[in-house]
């Protein structure tokens, strides 16, 4: 395995994990490095044309330029919008973190770089037990956390942070997402706070952008993030440049 990579977490669901691991992946891309990417597992995915269709994965796969086809990029496709751990009960599936590691390394193995999307946050159940941090460390990944802006983002973070600490994992920097064009006081605050008590560097702060679709917006922010004065720190940090 001779691929470098990074996990993606969140504080929560919902906080634009995929939105933030699309950009990164197009990003690199348009940098000139061969990336992967993988979602190891997805809940609530839609059927159409009698398969699982992981929209986050399809999603990552465009901004990667890679083919959404291939199995190892979305292991586990669960129908159920709901825990991966009983989403995967539900339909029978029994979630193998060695199947994900195998398919992990046979990325790692075609491509310079693998970007990892978790599903929700650290301490989302998969199976048995174990948890989306349990994986990060499955597959030796160091983390990077997307954050929101807005109030109550400082005590979310902090406790993914510190949880990630506790648990043996690395945290590379954090990603604040969806920040708006005109910040209340606790979105002014939330950079700097986070920088000064998470114990790891913001990374980044994604602007809040009106898209048409998806694949717009991936565009639009991957063109502010690349000309963005963080952008060195963030390729340096997950191991690029």
């Amino acid at each position: 395995m001779s691929a470098k990579g990074i996990f993606i977490t969140g504080t929560d669901t919902g906080v634009g994990k995929t939105a933030v691991s699309a950009v990164i992946a197009r990003l690199l891309r348009q940098h000139g490095v061969n990336v992967g990417v993988m979602k190891p597992v997805t809940s609530g995915c839609a059927e159409i044309d009698g398969r699982l269709v992981s929209d986050d994965a399809e999603l990552l796969c465009w901004a990667a330029g890679t083919d959404s086809g291939d199995p190892d990029t979305a292991p586990y496709l669960l129908r159920a919008p709901i825990s991966p751990s009983m989403a995967a009960e539900q339909d029978g599936v029994r979630i193998d973190f060695h199947a994900i590691r195998a398919s992990y390394e046979r990325l790692a193995n075609r491509h310079d770089f693998v970007i990892v999307e978790g599903a929700g946050g650290l301490m989302v159940p998969l199976a048995g037990g174990l948890l989306i941090s349990d994986l990060a460390a499955q597959l030796s990944l160091p983390l990077l956390v997307v954050a929101r802006p807005n109030l109550g983002t400082i005590n979310h973070t902090l406790l993914t942070t510190f949880a990630a600490r506790q648990m043996g994992l690395t945290v590379r920097g954090i990603i604040i997402n969806n920040y708006p064009a005109q910040p209340g006081q606790a979105e002014e605050y939330a950079p700097h706070l986070l920088g000064s008590l998470c114990g790891a560097p913001v990374l980044g702060v994604f602007p809040a952008m009106d898209a048409e679709d998806e694949h717009t917006l991936i565009s639009q922010l991957t063109d502010a993030i690349d000309n963005h004065i963080l952008t060195p720190f963030l390729l340096k940090e997950i191991g690029i440049v």
